[in-house]
């Protein structure tokens, strides 16, 4: 709990620029010899809070994420991202990652990704969809798609019309548990602001 950023990189020129508190809870089991191993049979839980977070998209190159440079620069096309939260809430079955909450809130977005990613094929299945606050630096108008494996993915707009908005109600409606439960990372006796609080707390009172 109260994790720093830049804590989990110190020797990392790219991370002393970045920011952001971690909170979390993981609840999971695998076998193995190794942690691909562990994740390619894993089954459990893993809940992960950031709040107040500035990242470098040159961590990205750093990890060889070509793919999230791509998400990143048609998102915002700035070289670091301030993220208000990111909140997810995972769950892992037979090695496959499911959120049943994944948000990144930021200054002028709100993104919330969906699909899985399979730790024993190594494949991404993945959904990103933005949702402007009302500036209009998100320039898409249609979700970006993540596919294919962890070593080559491919990522993309998605072709064909928007989502109705009575399936974007409904996927709301779905993460009023998670949401709550997240809750549970933050404790009630910080005195900081916690900008997570705020913005799951606006999703458990969705209906």
């Amino acid at each position: 709990r109260k994790l720093q950023l830049r804590q989990l990189f110190p020797n990392v020129e790219a991370m002393k620029n970045s920011r952001g508190q971690l909170n979390g809870d993981a609840s999971f089991t695998g076998t193995g010899n190794s942690v691909a191993d562990l994740l390619a049979t894993s089954n459990g839980q893993l809940k992960l809070l950031m709040n107040d977070g500035l990242i470098s998209r040159s961590l990205m190159e750093i990890a060889g994420l070509n793919v999230g440079n791509y998400v990143v620069g048609k998102l915002f096309g700035d070289d670091q991202v301030r993220i208000n939260c990111a909140a997810t809430d995972l769950k892992l079955q037979n090695g496959v990652a499911t959120p049943n909450l994944f948000v990144f809130d930021t200054e002028n977005a709100i993104i919330n990704v969906s699909g899985n990613a399979n730790f024993a094929s190594e494949r991404l299945d993945l959904s990103v969809n933005p949702e402007s606050k009302g500036v209009r630096i998100v320039t898409l108008r249609s979700p970006l798609y993540v596919r294919g494996t962890f070593k080559n993915p491919d990522a993309g707009v998605k072709t064909g019309p928007l989502l109705a908005r009575g399936a974007a109600a409904v996927a709301l409606g779905a993460v009023v548990g998670p949401a709550a439960a997240l809750l549970a990372l933050i404790s009630p006796s910080d005195n900081e602001d916690n900008q997570c609080s705020t913005v799951l707390q606006q999703m458990k009172q969705k209906k």
